[in-house]
């Protein structure tokens, strides 16, 4: 995730260098435009990827959600250079990102569920919780 936010900053800043004018109001630039809010998309969805990563990893199980975690991180890369052409191409990649965040979201559910059967009825579903979720993890490759 560094590298992506490294790679989205030196795109952010060859685009600032090839414009005219100072700050980040730059009228006419509608390249530099593009890569600024691609990469201010890109920084608003992270901390909910992190949260949802985290919790899916610690509540439910850890290799699907490692494997949802970097499948995103390479659909964000994806999103973000759709982002510089034109705009309908960045779709897919919202789209598939968002696919992936709800998954991991249900992986939270589902773990945080199983705490409370257990909790309060004694049933343990963990072996089928990640059963499941590791057979559906590769249903994420699907476009």
């Amino acid at each position: 995730s560094v590298f992506l936010t490294a790679f989205f900053a030196s795109k952010l800043e060859h685009e600032s260098k090839h414009c005219n004018g100072k700050g980040f109001q730059r009228p006419g630039s509608s390249a530099f435009d593009r890569v600024y809010t691609a990469n201010q998309n890109c920084g608003h969805a992270y901390p909910t990827f992190l949260a949802v990563l985290w919790c899916a990893g610690l509540l439910c199980s850890q290799a699907p959600a490692a494997f949802a975690g970097l499948m995103y991180l390479f659909v964000r890369q994806k999103y973000f250079v759709g982002y510089l052409g034109e705009r309908t191409q960045s779709t897919p990649g919202y789209l598939f990102g968002k696919r992936i965040i709800l998954f991991l979201f249900l992986m939270s559910v589902a773990g945080i569920l199983n705490y409370y059967l257990i909790f309060f009825f004694g049933s343990d579903f963990e072996m089928h919780i990640k059963t499941i979720t590791s057979a559906i993890s590769p249903l994420l490759l699907i476009p």
